[in-house]
Order: structure tokens, then sequence, then C-alpha cells
């Protein structure tokens, strides 16, 4: 059966608020009130805080971050089983290169829907709003943000402003008082710390968690000791107040948890699923619609994989879609368009050969005085137009092709062919695809792409008919 975890960030902007120590004491603490729940824990943080506290010196690692991240291995086989039956993914040295792998603000939500790890998960982010923590926050059911002061507190904007930008439920976002000098009085209603950044926060529209973590000497020294060992609070800060905060914070968290029917990424993966299947029923009707043969040789490049379909084209109302063979396409545009020899040895052919797979190109059909041609339009890669010209649209106008028509003139009247032996209004839209898998142009990524770039060509595709 599927796992899907309910997952738990530890975020803010803020270093020195007590945020890996909260990370850390209540994975303990969650484990130790119901040994049954699977409880993990995982940081984006190099410092190697949870590898110390939860590793066993003879166990080696087997993967870490990293691999989760670039879904090199399924998390639930990252897992390692550590100290107070803490499960923990292993830290990773540098994880700012793996931004490219990052596609979207999501992503991490998707990796963990899919993780096969269950009951909680705790994330330790680093003390700023990069992707990985935007990412971590975006995935998680609750979202705990430690503030100790008032330079803190007012680091949380940063975090509510990001959900109110991407219009994201900010339910999820708790504020919890960390390190609180509970010595520290004020004069007034708001006699002391807690109290007062408690005030503070609903005043700016924040929740604010009933449980506070205090300051102590005693839970300070289980970090810094002779020994270089991190202890928890659990078993060696029985004895102050955080120990019985810690306890609270995690039964507060565990009502939670059994309180909540589908975590998010559970929702996740149901979104994910209608979508896969949404993508894949749209990639059939792009499919469904295509002209599975060269409109010049008539050559079948579908579904066959030929190698040979070198161009994907599309109408501008989206009528007429098909491919191209690769020679076909080129020859057409050394005879009707450049006057070229269309011999595959010519040197000035074998450079229009290559220039074009590094380029795509429009055609629209004009009119003067009853007389069609048609506007071409060479643009490189980032857009720029490289030709434009007009071309004659005559039956065997520059020669013949094959014994038959004008190869341009085949284009255009299978393509955006209307009414009357007239061309309809709007353009021919040609790119180069990949030609062993000519269709992951109509998979849904690619397939926008190619649309933002037929429309973006359409914007400023002035030709003197108005289309």
């Amino acid at each position: 059966m599927q796992q899907f975890p309910y997952i738990i960030t530890i975020s803010s902007e803020k270093g020195g608020v007590g945020k890996t120590t909260l990370a850390t004491n209540l994975a303990i603490f969650l484990k130790a009130i119901n040994e049954e729940l699977p409880v993990s824990i995982f940081s984006f943080d190099n410092h190697f805080t949870i590898d110390k506290m939860f590793s066993f010196k003879e166990v080696q690692p087997n993967g870490s971050v990293e691999n989760l991240l670039l879904e090199t291995m399924p998390g639930s086989q990252l897992l390692h089983t550590g100290q107070y039956g803490v499960n923990y993914i292993p830290s990773a040295n540098d994880l700012n290169n793996l931004k490219p792998s990052f596609k979207g603000p999501m992503t991490l939500a998707r990796i963990l829907a899919n993780s096969g790890i269950g009951g909680i998960v705790i994330i330790d982010t680093r003390p700023d709003l990069d992707y990985l923590t935007q990412n971590a926050l975006y995935a998680a059911d609750k979202v705990l943000i430690p503030v100790k002061d008032m330079p803190s507190l007012e680091n949380c904007r940063n975090i509510f402003a990001l959900f109110d930008k991407k219009g994201l439920d900010k339910k999820s976002l708790c504020l919890i008082p960390c390190l609180i000098d509970e010595r520290i009085k004020f004069d007034g209603v708001f006699n002391d710390q807690k109290t007062l950044l408690r005030a503070f926060a609903i005043n700016r529209g924040y929740r604010c968690h009933d449980v506070y973590i205090s300051k102590s000497p005693k839970v300070e020294s289980l970090n810094t000791n002779p020994e270089g060992k991190i202890y928890p609070v659990l078993t060696h800060g029985r004895s102050t107040e955080v120990h019985g905060q810690f306890a609270r914070l995690a039964n507060d968290i565990i009502n939670e948890y059994f309180n909540t029917s589908e975590p998010r990424s559970q929702l996740f993966y149901k979104w994910l699923t209608k979508e896969d299947e949404r993508k894949k029923q749209a990639f059939s009707v792009r499919m469904s619609r295509i002209n599975k043969n060269c409109v010049f040789c008539e050559k079948p490049l579908l579904p066959e994989i030929t190698g040979t379909a070198g161009y994907y084209y599309e109408t501008s109302d989206s009528q007429t879609r098909g491919f191209l063979d690769e020679e076909c396409f080129v020859k057409m545009l050394a005879e009707s368009v450049f006057k070229i020899k269309d011999d595959a040895d010519d040197s000035a052919f074998k450079l229009l050969k290559e220039s074009a797979r590094g380029s795509y190109f429009a055609f629209a059909p004009i009119e003067y005085n009853n007389i069609q041609s048609v506007e071409f339009r060479w643009f490189d890669k980032k857009g720029v137009p490289l030709t434009i010209q007009e071309v004659p649209f005559r039956d065997h106008a520059g020669g013949m092709f094959y014994g038959k028509k004008c190869p341009i003139y085949t284009l255009m009247s299978e393509t955006l062919a209307g009414h009357g032996g007239k061309l309809r209004k709007g353009f021919l839209f040609v790119y180069p695809v990949n030609n062993n898998s000519p269709t992951s142009i109509l998979q849904e990524e690619e397939y926008k792409s190619f649309t933002k770039l037929k429309n973006e060509v359409g914007a400023r595709f002035i030709a003197p008919n108005g289309t």
C-alpha cells in the first residue's frame, strides 16, 4: 500500500533561533510518545547535526539528501534507522548545484509524495528562503517558525509574503517562541518575552503556537560538551522545563497527525495522478489530429520511427499539424526560397541543412491584386529574424520538385488550403524536432514551449493582408 508522509518543516531566515534543536528534539519526542509511529528527519543544511545525533558509528551511510533530491534513489531506500528509533536521511555537503533539477516550487512535494515514506517527516531547512526552503514550505502540512526576538519575528513576514504571492493557504504556518529567557520581565500587560512575542505576532496576523521553548543553560550544554556529542533533551534534560515543553508540543502534533485524514503529500499525489491522466489525454488528442505522412514525399513518418522526421509544423489556427521529412523540407528551402542546388554534396546546401536545425520558420500567405505569394521568415533560436522575403506562389514556379509542383506551393496548399483555391488567413509555423522521437514535441511541457513560441511569432508576424 502506498504510504504518504505528514510533513513538518522547520524554517526561519534568522540564524540562532534554535531551529535545528527544535527539529531534532521534536523528532525524538514524537517517537518516544508513540513508538509505533514512523518518524523521519533530514536537513538541507550542511552542519551534519542530524547525522551526529542519530547515526550509529558502525553503520556506513548509504546515499544522502542529494540522492533524494536528484531522484536517483527512492526516499524509502535512503532512510537509515537511527538512534532513539528515529529514521534519518544522511546530509550532503553541498546542495547549491541542484537548482537546475528543480523545475518549480512543488518539486519536493512531488518527490515526497512518491517517496514511499510514511508517518511524520521533519525537514530542517537552511536559514534563508532559497529554492530548497521554498519547496519545503510548500510541501509541508505544518510549518513551525521559531522566533526568539523582534528581529526573528520581523523576518517571518518574508515567509508569509511568499505564501501570499503564490496564493497559498497560510494555515500551515505557525510561529513558536523559542529560547525564551524566563528571567526577563516587563511592566504592563505583556510582562514577559513569550507574551510580548505572541502579542506582536497576533497583531501582524500570524498564528502562534500555545507551546513555547524556554532558554536553558542545561539544554545548551547538550550541544557543546567535552565528549563532543549532541545529547537529546528527552534523556539528558529531564530536570528542565524544556523537557515538558517538548512533550506538550509533540503531543499536539501527534493529535494533529491522527486527525489529518489525508496529508498534503497524499492530496498532491492524487492531483499528480489526475494531471498525468489529463496530459496523456491531451497528448492523445494532439496525436489524433496529426498528418502522419510528409506533405512532400508522402512517406509515412508516424507511428514508425524512421529517423527522418526532422520538423514539426502547425498552422496558427492549429487546424493542421504534422511532421516533415528533413531532406524534403531543406530541399524546399533550397529550391523555392534560396534558389540554390538541392544537392546533398553541395557546400551551400550542407550549410543550409545545418543552419536550419538551429532555427524555426514561419510562412504566411499574402495577396496583391489577386496575385498570391508567401512571406517567409527565418528566426534563430533566440527569436531574432535572420531572413524575411517574399516567395512566389505558383504551381510550378521556380522549377519542378520530384517532377511535381513547386515545393512551397505543395507545403502551403496542403496546410493552409482555404476556399476557392485560396489560402486561408494565418501562418504556418515549422520547428525542428528530435529525429528519433519526433512526437516528444507534443508532450505537455515541450508543447507548451512550442505554443508560446508560436504565439510570440504570431504577435510580431504582421503580414500585408493583416494576418
